[in-house]
């Protein structure tokens, strides 16, 4: 399992179109990915789960991946974040 935090530099945070761009590279990796911000994990493949977290500006997320293809899909989940959100 590989983890990574990330905090939320867009001033509007992850909002809609940002989030379902999230969700669309999640669902693409093999592996099991999951989001969590304050103790709340849910599905990152799942956009009502990820839209449910209210993720703001300045706040800290958890991404985690477990799988085959946790390495290459946590490093493009990261990149996804720092140049998008």
């Amino acid at each position: 399992m590989k983890e990574f935090k990330y905090v939320m530099t867009d001033p509007q945070g992850m909002h809609a179109r940002p989030a379902g761009l999230f969700v669309k590279e999640a669902a693409a990796c093999k592996c099991n990915v999951t989001i969590s911000k304050d103790g709340k994990e849910v599905d990152a493949k799942r956009i009502l789960g990820v839209m449910g977290l209210g993720i703001k500006q300045g706040q800290e997320i958890v991404i985690k991946t477990d799988g085959e293809d946790e390495e290459q899909a946590s490093e493009k989940l990261n990149t996804f974040l720092k140049e998008n959100l």
